[in-house]
């Protein structure tokens, strides 16, 4: 059986990691980390945009920074040459 995350995969998504810092509400000289993982569709990003939208709008927290990481786990395969052989008994 086929997982979705895998669908996801062969669908062009790869694995983002976004590193948000936030003002704390009572105190806002004070910055909170959060790290948010999903599998998303570079450059466009709509899972993480819609997460940042619902932060924007439900959460109290104002938003200081946004960093993302992004990479895609299916590729081409990696072809190198072997330049040697080895015999095993």
């Amino acid at each position: 059986m086929v997982t979705p995350e895998f669908k996801l995969q062969l669908a062009g998504y790869g694995l983002t990691t976004a590193h948000i810092l936030y003002r704390l509400p009572d105190h806002p000289k004070i910055l909170q980390s959060y790290v948010w993982q999903d599998y998303d569709l570079a450059p466009e990003f709509p899972e993480l945009s819609r997460f940042l939208q619902f932060w924007r709008t439900k959460l109290d927290g104002a938003l200081h920074s946004v960093d993302v990481a992004h990479r895609k786990l299916i590729g081409p395969a990696e072809v190198r040459k072997v330049d040697a052989q080895f015999l095993l008994h």
